[in-house]
């Protein structure tokens, strides 16, 4: 089979390919080029990963190329991420560039250029083929950002670290010796440096507002620099000092207030969903529910619609973050919170 490899120049992406390899197809290594703006120091958008990613592929003996998607990204991934937090709400820039990029132009260019298949080093299943599942380490489990994928996507995707561990995949690398056999993981946002954080990148292309924190009932409790950056379930930062834990509730940058109140007000039974994707038909009734990449499932039904309703309580889910279903280890879809 004739198969392009997605390589970020991270361990994951590298035994991705490696396996292939070992297997027999036909692999050709590719590594998009996303960030236009300043040079970062780390983050699959940095040039180190992409010499890493170079120099895995003259390791495992295929050919590498570097397609150059910049434009898309900006338009699709950071322009959205900057106007999200401009109206109060916190996005997820790593499931739009799944969607629009990874898993949209990637497979299209691939098709056209006559590839079988699309991989990447995602820690994910895709069994049988057209059923996305958690990868085989629930550690490392990346099934939560590929939600977005349908049949259509999956049936031309493969995942071939998904059955193995994250440290099984590190000790295949060092056993062939890879560059990258070592290599931390990559943080999550690859276009928010860490030593700058949001407001460094945000501060340049948006106006950033001071605000006012009050309580559910209105009164005066606290000051912050910028209600841009306050993300609904945040604690620290909102400037209302010692004594009762406050937890922000909702964000409004129009009038510059943020509502904050009680852990128990933090609290909800039920959350919107918008922008639904489903892997395949719209489910119903009871499902299993994560809301963070990194967040543990819990149980809620859903109306097949809109609404998620939790068979308890939990934390508001910030809007504009992706809510997933799963029955078992089965993705079903999600949608993003209003």
């Amino acid at each position: 089979m004739k198969v392009l490899a997605a390589m970020s120049g991270g361990v994951d992406s590298s035994v991705a390919a490696a396996l292939l390899v070992e297997e027999g197809h036909q692999v050709t290594g590719v590594t998009l080029r996303l960030w236009a703006g300043a040079a970062l120091d780390a983050g699959c958008c940095s040039e180190a990963e992409i010499d890493d990613a170079r120099r895995v592929a003259h390791q495992l003996g295929i050919d590498h190329v570097t397609w150059n998607f910049t434009d898309e990204f900006d338009a699709r991934v950071v322009a959205p991420y900057v106007a999200a937090h401009a109206v109060g709400r916190t996005p997820n820039p790593c499931i739009e560039c799944n969607r629009h990029l990874k898993f949209g132009r990637l497979l299209g260019r691939a098709a056209a250029l006559g590839f079988d298949a699309v991989a990447t080093g995602h820690h994910a299943r895709n069994d049988p083929p057209g059923v996305l599942r958690r990868g085989t380490d629930p550690a490392k489990d990346q099934s939560y950002v590929l939600y977005v994928l349908g049949p259509d996507e999956l049936a031309r995707c493969l995942f071939p670290v998904g059955r193995l561990t994250k440290a099984e995949v590190r000790a295949h690398a060092a056993a062939l010796g890879l560059v990258t056999a070592d290599k931390p993981d990559s943080q999550d946002v690859c276009f928010v440096t860490t030593a700058g954080g949001r407001e460094a990148f945000l501060a340049p292309r948006i106006d950033l507002h001071p605000g006012r924190v009050v309580g559910p009932d209105g009164s005066p409790v606290g000051r912050v620099d910028a209600v841009e950056l306050v993300t609904v379930g945040q604690r620290r930062g909102l400037g209302t000092g010692g004594g009762q834990r406050r937890y922000a509730i909702s964000v409004d940058p129009s009038s510059a207030t943020v509502v904050a109140g009680s852990m128990a007000d933090l609290h909800t039974d039920r959350v919107q969903l918008t922008d639904l994707a489903w892997v395949g038909a719209a489910p119903e009734g009871e499902v299993d529910v994560q809301s963070s990449a990194h967040g543990v499932a819990v149980a809620a039904t859903f109306d097949g619609r809109s609404t998620v309703r939790f068979a308890e309580p939990q934390r508001r889910v910030a809007p504009g973050q992706s809510v997933v279903l799963y029955r078992g280890d089965v993705v079903l879809g999600g949608g993003i919170a209003a």
